[in-house]
């Protein structure tokens, strides 16, 4: 089996090394969890406006794949807004955390930066033997990782809506994770500040 799917059916549980290494190391200051904070609220509010869109196909452990060539919402600025979303949440918690900074939190973004690299990639061959010219106009126009300032306007697949209440309810476990996390951390700060 190609790495990539093993990494993309993986990726719900490649967090927990890290998270388990930032709370055993964790040495949050109020500087800390505030300074962490903008990049996991600006990351979460990334992953938010996606899965309102893409809805139930980001949270597939299944193969790679998917019903729409999403190129509206926050996919009209960069092609993998949820992967960077959680970049942005995994670099924030490590900075919130304080624990081994800035090693870890380096250390996590690399990582990161790494596997959903190689998932992307195979989500884009997936994407281009679907969508064909139309994913190739696409990828030209749009970045992968990096937000662009010029918004994708090309495109003439159908388009799913934007579903708030839909994507409030997908984003639901990862809500609870992030309130856990604040919870533990901000427990931490006050035990070993």
């Amino acid at each position: 089996m190609d790495i990539r799917q093993r990494l993309f059916e993986a990726r719900s549980y490649t967090p927990l090394p890290f998270l388990a290494v930032m709370i055993l190391f964790a040495r949050p200051t109020a500087a800390s969890l505030l300074l962490g904070a903008v990049p996991v609220v600006t990351g979460e509010f990334l992953r938010l406006w996606g899965v309102a869109i893409a809805g139930s196909e980001t949270r597939t452990t299944g193969p790679v794949g998917g019903t729409y060539l999403i190129t509206k919402g926050p996919f009209a600025y960069v092609r993998n807004p949820l992967y960077l979303g959680n970049m942005l949440m995994y670099t924030g918690i490590g900075i919130m955390s304080n624990a081994l900074f800035p090693w870890l939190a380096l250390a996590a973004l690399a990582w990161f930066a790494l596997q959903y690299g190689l998932i992307v990639s195979l989500e884009e061959e997936v994407l281009a033997g679907k969508f064909g010219e139309e994913f190739a106009a696409y990828k030209r126009g749009t970045p992968r990782f990096i937000p662009g300032f010029r918004k994708y306007s090309g495109g003439t697949h159908e388009q799913p809506p934007l579903e708030w209440k839909s994507g409030f309810a997908s984003e639901r476990r990862t809500f609870q994770a992030l309130g856990i996390l604040a919870v533990v951390l901000a427990v931490l700060w006050q035990i070993r500040g």
